[in-house]
């Protein structure tokens, strides 16, 4: 347990200071576009979290343009492609896969030299996109209390130690302390009242505590890796050069957690909620940092979940279609057999009878 603690500061300390640089250029401004929604269909069964997209083929997702989330200027957009979000669930976890295409950049034990990703949640019912929850205190003001109703719940995955293909995020050293660390990938889990006020789950201003956990799971790859049968740490940077390509970030979460301080997003079946996701990407080899992220738009964006009624409905409207279309097939055959048979026994020729020539 004391061995452990340095390593939570540690995290602390490197969530605190990415975001002390957070300062906006202006005045803030959002040109959101309303018809924007995320969907989670219900497909059990379906995805093995392992960073690899195979198994998405067959889902559908949302493509969004990267824009500076401090300054969505058009301008200023991420020029190696847009982001693609898709979103599924089995009715008991949730399901993310984002994909970006972008030039190989691998730096081991250097987050802010490698891509980064994180999914922003809201919690509480005043929390906004905007200034991350939005509260108004100040870093050593904001409490429950004081921000009370302004929670988000963040999800961010840094890979400088992490090996592609490998699961990371909760795990049982981590979650026996009671916190949202990842001391092995740096998958953590956060929730936050503002950039200035936000920390591992179960570690606040009042005190920690020791029932929260890492609810998330995730893995990321890139496709020019010629090698599937799985990396060790030993294989690092995993591929030669900055070859182009796509990056993979896939993650799980269970739909429901046990979280009781307000820290967690809780989703429902059939229910919508509000997300948000971040990419940092080294640009021309420079180091990111905290607040020099892009945002796929500008507001949350919706996030549906789906019911399993609604695909069950659709499967036994197409099932009744086809058996429809089967009987009528059935019946014009049966119709047309019947055609047949009156016909020939219409058509078929008389025969004149035999009369034995004795009784002429």
């Amino acid at each position: 347990m004391l061995r452990a603690l340095p390593v939570v500061l540690a995290l602390g300390f490197v969530l605190i200071g990415r975001v002390n640089s957070h300062q906006e250029s202006g005045e803030w401004s959002c040109e959101s576009g309303s018809e924007i929604r995320l969907e989670a269909q219900f497909r059990p069964g379906l995805v093995t979290l392992d960073g690899h997209a195979d198994d998405w083929e067959g889902i559908y997702g949302s493509e969004f343009s990267l824009l500076p989330a401090l300054d969505p200027d058009d301008d200023d957009e991420y020029k190696a492609g847009k982001m693609t979000v898709k979103t599924v669930h089995d009715g008991r976890d949730v399901f993310f896969l984002l994909q970006v295409d972008g030039e190989y950049k691998y730096s081991k034990g250097e987050n802010n030299k490698c891509p980064s990703v994180a999914l922003m949640f809201q919690v509480g019912e005043h929390a906004t996109y905007h200034n991350m929850g939005g509260c108004e205190e100040e870093a050593d003001s904001c409490t429950n209390k004081t921000c009370k109703g302004h929670e988000v719940d963040i999800m961010h995955f840094s890979i400088g130690n992490a090996i592609p293909g490998r699961l990371y995020g909760g795990n049982p050293i981590d979650n026996r302390d009671g916190n949202g660390g990842d001391r092995f990938g740096h998958l953590v889990d956060v929730y936050a009242w503002n950039p200035h006020c936000r920390h591992l789950d179960g570690i606040g201003p009042s005190g920690n505590d020791s029932s929260a956990q890492n609810d998330w799971k995730g893995a990321w790859w890139h496709s020019s890796f010629d090698v599937h049968s799985g990396f060790v740490e030993q294989d690092s940077p995993y591929a030669s050069g900055n070859p182009k390509g796509t990056y993979y970030f896939e993650f799980s979460r269970p739909l429901r957690t046990t979280d009781r301080l307000q820290q967690d997003a809780q989703f429902t079946i059939g229910g919508s909620s509000k997300m948000a996701v971040a990419f940092w990407y080294p640009v021309d080899g420079k180091p990111w940092h905290g607040s020099g992220h892009y945002s796929i738009n500008c507001d949350w964006v919706p996030m549906d979940i789906s019911s399993g009624s609604s695909v069950l409905s659709q499967s036994s409207t197409s099932s009744s279609g086809s058996t429809a279309g089967i009987f009528a097939l059935l019946l014009s055959v049966v119709s047309l057999c019947s055609s047949v048979f009156v016909g020939y026994r219409v058509l078929k020729p008389k025969g004149v009878p035999f009369t034995p020539m004795e009784n002429l």
